[in-house]
């Protein structure tokens, strides 16, 4: 007969996190080897996240302005769902290169590899390209593990190589066909990222990164989110991200930062409106973020890593639980 785990056990064994101790004092190591700095910022906010497909947790509290408590008005916060908008207004502030390994949460995720409540890693490098970070990434994960060879492939190339079709130029009523021909969505959205997500999560990422890191670049410009555009070698316009993906895994994702406030605020404004036409509550855009873009940014690249996945790849789990 099975005894019941009692409920105040971690779901990791100590000598995980014992393991999970002993990673993050690695990392540590190497941005201070690098010329880093380490900040921390706030977890609650006024402003979040306008993601269409990120929904952020939030909590309630009582304005410090009205006087009497019975006077005084509830005011929303939001725990956010990455580091990013507070540390850019450092950069803008002059801050120079950072990191932080933050808590974040994200409402609704939850699975084999996602949590509600999650560690980031996140860096900036002002001086640096998205390529140039790229390397950096593979320098971090290859003091923390043994992990060598190294690819790097662009989002058109590799739908080519898997699917036969240039993810920039191919028409929905394809994508969907490939859709119901590679998975078990029979019926899906006419959204032609949502579509590009699809075979890309289904088809493609299963087999990334099985020798080594791999890492995608160079994303159809409507998915740029706070990535800078510009032209590919083809001609085709292009977001300067990237993603680097271990065993099927994607750990990280990467930008060649946006720094003009026009069209930051602009994207903001398409979110939002992606948003309602989802059905979903509009979220106040961070003016603060806004405001450092108007003081500027300056040039950098930043990136964003998922240490809780990483720790799990080190060690072979096979659910993000065995290592929290």
């Amino acid at each position: 007969m099975n005894q019941r785990v009692p409920e105040y056990l971690p779901t990791a064994s100590i000598q995980t996190l014992q393991q999970r101790s002993r990673l993050l004092q690695t990392i540590r190591a190497f941005f201070a080897a690098q010329g880093y700095w380490e900040v921390e910022t706030p977890l609650l906010s006024r402003d979040c996240v306008v993601d269409a497909y990120i929904d952020p947790f939030t909590a309630g509290g009582h304005s410090p302005e009205g006087g009497a408590s019975e006077n005084r008005q509830v005011e929303t916060r939001y725990l956010q769902t990455s580091p990013e908008f507070a540390m850019k207004r450092l950069l803008a502030n002059g801050s120079g290169a950072i990191y932080q390994i933050a808590k974040a949460f994200r409402a609704g995720e939850e699975g084999q590899r996602h949590h509600r409540e999650f560690a980031m890693l996140e860096w900036y490098r002002p001086g640096f390209d998205y390529q140039q970070l790229m390397e950096e990434v593979a320098a971090l994960l290859q003091f923390v593990t043994n992990w060598q060879l190294i690819e790097k492939v662009s989002y058109r190339e590799i739908f080519q190589q898997h699917l036969g079709i240039n993810p920039h130029l191919v028409e929905n009523a394809e994508l969907t066909a490939l859709v119901h021909l590679h998975t078990n969505y029979q019926s899906v959205d006419d959204d032609k990222d949502v579509l590009l997500d699809l075979l890309m999560s289904h088809v493609i990422e299963p087999q990334l990164g099985q020798s080594g890191l791999t890492f995608i670049y160079d994303y159809p410009a409507s998915q740029c989110a706070l990535a800078k555009i510009t032209y590919d070698k083809t001609g085709q316009l292009v977001a300067q991200r990237f993603e680097l993906y271990i065993r099927g895994v994607e750990l990280a994702n990467g930008y060649q930062e946006l720094t003009d406030w026009q069209e930051q605020e602009a994207r903001f404004a398409r979110d939002n409106l992606k948003r309602r036409g989802r059905g979903l509550p509009e979220h106040p855009m961070d003016r603060q973020l806004i405001a450092a873009l108007k003081q500027g940014l300056p040039e950098c690249a930043g990136v964003a890593l998922g240490v809780d996945r990483l720790l799990m790849l080190m060690l072979g789990s096979q659910h993000i639980k065995e290592v929290l």
